[in-house]
């Protein structure tokens, strides 16, 4: 009744008033109105239906984000700067810097194996000429030498996969290198030091050191591995590219400090310091990651893939899936590990000793090996390296092809003019110099270049979440291809020297 009322109700000026007031005020002609309803004095104004809610648009409702991150939570501006505007790598600092340390990170090991003359000729030689009980060890020194310095990595290595030590990558780091300086600086008291007197001492205190450098070395190289793979792939190429300059850049030390020094004592003052300077450098350019945005924004994507993944459980961390990140990466992990394992087979101790047929190669004698071996090998695995971050192929898929190819090395190398401790009988086939020099050339190269893509793949196998991991069972896998090279190169001495083909 009372809505009767209200319709025959005329237009009084009330009404009116109220009617061209709406339709000043909201540009629009109440409901009312259009329904040509009488308005009465004692019905709300504002007699409407209410509003419908508002909906907010796809973009924002299904992107399945935290409840934390939808309400900005813990975000902060250059966080959201960051994830607004992804950074470039200016001036490929990241990436330079990844470099260095992959030059550190093999640091200790060229180090020591490119001095052999210093520990055999001048700290453990005979003293006056006479019977000397060091002999057997001056004989052997690079075979203790290899497995003091193997043996630990291989072990350190592993363990840093399954053990994580302080929950982040800065811990291992920082107490690695710091080790390692540490150690370097003993090398060098040791080297100013006369102990002629005491040489066993010193045998003995350089293999702990050693032992001690490759523990060290082992958490340091696994763990920079690791770090390069949070980022796009070609930073791990920066890294196994790194390595390779690491062994040329040894290689003309050592060379450059025999022919400036006067003695071989001096030499390797200087040799041992420069090392020292390389790996200070390493620890303050690792702090200086942090500072830089394009790492920072790696970096955050890491956390909020892991924050992803603890979300539905927030009390316990993920468990990492090793049994499935080794079944989605294992063609890689195995063409990382047969590579190093023909290259440490052959190299150094094998091609080392390979001596010169004709007496007037334009190499002296006095240098061949470490011109065609150390020098060679060091300067074309890097520049196989270098190609690797320019040129992918083979596909994941076929690199296993040339990698199991690469095995036909060893016969070669054992076939040419290989003389170790000046007795062979095994017939030799390939007496030609430059057909030799040309092996170690391709050998260094195609272990520079296929190294760098193993690596490089085996981040790329996994899911995003679970590259660190892949990144450094890569590095596990490659330290104990070399280990396992360096022990099977112990069978070629006694091959050449007891079977007569």
């Amino acid at each position: 009744m009372h809505q009767s009322s209200n319709k025959n109700r005329p237009d009084t000026p009330d009404n009116q008033f109220l009617l061209r007031e709406s339709v000043s005020k909201n540009g629009s002609t109440p409901r009312g109105a259009r329904k040509g309803a009488d308005f009465h004095e004692k019905q709300p104004l504002f007699d409407r239906p209410l509003a419908e809610p508002v909906k907010l648009t796809p973009a924002w409702e299904e992107t399945n984000l935290p409840n934390d991150e939808l309400n900005f939570k813990g975000v902060t501006m250059e966080q959201a700067d960051l994830e607004i505007n992804p950074p470039r790598d200016w001036c490929k600092l990241v990436y330079f810097t990844l470099l260095l340390h992959g030059i550190g990170v093999l640091l200790p090991w060229n180090m020591f194996i490119n001095a052999r003359a210093y520990f055999v000729d001048f700290k453990l030689k005979p003293v006056n000429n006479g019977t000397d009980d060091m002999e057997q060890i001056r004989s052997n020194f690079m075979n203790y030498l290899t497995f003091a310095a193997q043996i630990p990595n291989v072990i350190f290595n592993w363990l840093n996969v399954f053990v994580h030590i302080g929950g982040n990558l800065t811990t291992r780091i920082v107490w690695s290198i710091m080790v390692e300086v540490v150690l370097f600086i003993f090398t060098v008291a040791l080297a100013m030091t006369d102990s002629t007197e005491w040489r066993g001492t010193f045998f003995w205190c350089t293999i702990l050191t050693v032992i001690l450098l490759n523990m060290a070395n082992g958490i340091y190289q696994n763990t920079v591995f690791g770090m390069a793979a949070k980022l796009p792939f070609k930073y791990t190429g920066a890294v196994i590219l790194g390595t390779n300059i690491s062994g040329t850049f040894t290689s003309i030390l050592n060379l450059a400090a025999r022919l400036s020094a006067p003695n071989l004592r001096t030499a390797a003052i200087y040799y041992f310091i420069t090392a020292l300077f390389v790996l200070l450098v390493c620890f303050d350019t690792y702090f200086a990651l942090p500072l830089n945005r394009y790492y920072r924004y790696h970096e955050l994507l890491g956390k909020k893939t892991q924050h992803r993944q603890g979300a539905g459980g927030r009390a316990h961390k993920p468990r990492i899936p090793y049994g499935t990140i080794i079944k989605q990466c294992w063609p890689q992990l195995y063409n990382v590990f047969f590579i190093f394992f023909v290259t440490l087979a052959v190299f150094p101790a094998l091609i080392a000793s390979i001596k010169p047929s004709n007496e007037k190669f334009f190499v002296p004698k006095d240098i061949f090996s470490d011109v065609t071996c150390f020098l060679t090998f060091n300067v074309c695995a890097m520049l196989g390296s270098l190609l690797a971050t320019w040129i992918s192929w083979p596909s994941p898929k076929y690199l296993a092809i040339p990698v199991t190819l690469r095995v036909l090395f060893i016969p070669f190398f054992v076939f040419c003019n290989y003389v170790p401790h000046d007795k062979r009988i095994l017939t030799i086939l390939i007496y030609n110099e430059y057909v030799f020099w040309g092996g170690v050339v391709l050998m260094a190269f195609t272990s520079g270049y296929f190294s760098a893509l193993g690596m490089e793949f085996c981040p790329r196998s996994v899911e995003p979440q679970n590259a660190p991991i892949a990144g450094m069972l890569g590095g596990a896998f490659m330290i104990t291809g070399i280990f396992s090279g360096v022990v099977f190169s112990m069978i070629f001495p006694p091959l050449v020297s007891l079977i007569p083909l």
